[in-house]
């Protein structure tokens, strides 16, 4: 197996981007990729794009062709990957697999949504389907109602309280204002968020991530040929996959997400790492609850003890281990299909020294950590400097 690296990378700005087409958003990011790394369009050998429910959001499917044909990539293969959430984490281990394996040579990996196109209701609907649709989503079932039974559990099992998932957000949104690429720009406190209304009790309306237009793309390949074409090569160390039931309901319990868990473990133990290794991690705060499962799953603190790590400013940037500097699901924003790709980047630029006033001093391992649906599906890469 071939070391593989990113050597390019592109995002949009996040947010309600009425005014840029889903192809528009496809073309921008993946422009912007093919320049940032001194690659040419005739030098991509391979397409992988993340997208989860453009069908429902936007009346489009066949992505894997659309995204080679915007871009000028034609007659490359061009594949779409869909793992709900997950998806652009999964399509980055897709395209990683495909470098390493020596099938290709240069590969694209985007991920892209447009979710504003239709109601929040029929934004509502199509994210459940990440979950399990006859258990879960057909007896009105939402995702935010599948986080606060998770959230609840974890308050009666350890404690947690609903001002120590309100911390995740308080930080989050702070770190997001210092990203140009990030939806919100504003800095919120404890009391704002205990004051936005329940949507699903215990999580309220700033525990939740948004529903958020963009598209995020990196190019990969192999290490020892990135290194020779620019000094900014981010070199992923670790890529690995795990899966959970779909249903809740069939889960060991709800206080934990046993998929992470394993794809975390197994990422360390092939980079030949352990957690205290680890500079900075962008974690899948779909809720604040799961930013606070998340750092427990990926061995940061101890299992129930993340709201109180996090409430003691842990994972602040000047923290142990910082978390989501770049904002975030919940501060930068959540295009479902770009998430896992936009993780990649936000590590980019912090090994390269290059997060501006949200950098991590002296950071040379990165994580992400990407979740389709309720845990169902967890996927880890771990990042160094090539």
């Amino acid at each position: 197996m071939r070391s593989v690296s990113i050597v390019g990378v592109g995002l949009t700005k996040f947010g309600e981007q009425w005014e840029k087409s889903f192809k528009e958003l496809i073309a921008e990011a993946g422009v912007k990729a093919i320049q940032d790394s001194g690659l040419e369009r005739k030098d991509v050998n391979a397409v992988y794009g993340g997208c989860m429910a453009s069908g429902r959001f936007v009346g489009q499917e066949h992505i894997g062709a659309l995204i080679a044909d915007q871009l000028g990539l034609n007659p490359v293969p061009s594949t779409r990957v869909e793992a709900a959430c997950a998806s652009g984490g999964v399509a980055l281990r897709m395209g990683y697999m495909a470098v390493a394996s020596g099938i290709h040579d240069i590969v694209a990996v985007g991920g892209v949504e447009k979710m504003t196109e239709v109601s929040t209701e029929d934004a509502g609907f199509a994210l459940g389907g990440a979950g399990d649709q006859e258990t879960e989503l057909f007896v009105g079932a939402s995702f935010p109602a599948l986080y606060a039974l998770m959230a609840r559990k974890h308050m009666k099992k350890f404690g947690t309280t609903e001002e120590q998932m309100a911390s995740v957000a308080v930080k989050n949104h702070g770190n997001a204002v210092n990203n140009k690429y990030a939806q919100f720009h504003r800095e919120i406190t404890i009391d704002d968020v205990m004051k936005s209304g329940y949507v699903s009790s215990p999580l309220k309306l700033l525990d939740c991530s948004p529903i958020t237009d963009g598209a995020a793309a990196v190019l990969l390949m192999p290490t020892e040929q990135a290194k020779k074409i620019n000094d900014k090569a981010v070199e992923i160390i670790a890529s690995t996959q795990a899966s959970d039931t779909l249903a809740l309901a069939d889960r060991e319990n709800l206080y934990e997400t046993k998929a992470a868990k394993i794809a975390g473990k197994q990422a360390y133990e092939k980079a030949g790492i352990k957690p205290t290794d680890v500079s900075f991690a962008e974690v899948h705060d779909c809720f604040t609850i799961a930013e606070i499962m998340a750092i427990e799953s990926l061995g940061f603190c101890p299992l129930g003890e993340g709201g109180k790590f996090t409430e003691q400013g842990n994972t602040q940037i000047s923290g142990q281990i910082p978390i989501n500097t770049s904002g975030g699901l919940k501060g930068k924003g959540h295009p479902v299909g770009a998430t896992g790709v936009a993780q990649a980047i936000e590590t980019y630029l912090q090994l390269n020294g290059e997060a501006g006033k949200r950098q991590v001093k002296d950071a040379e391992i990165g994580m992400t950590h990407n979740v389709g649906g309720s845990g169902a599906t967890a996927v880890v890469h771990l990042y160094k400097k090539a």
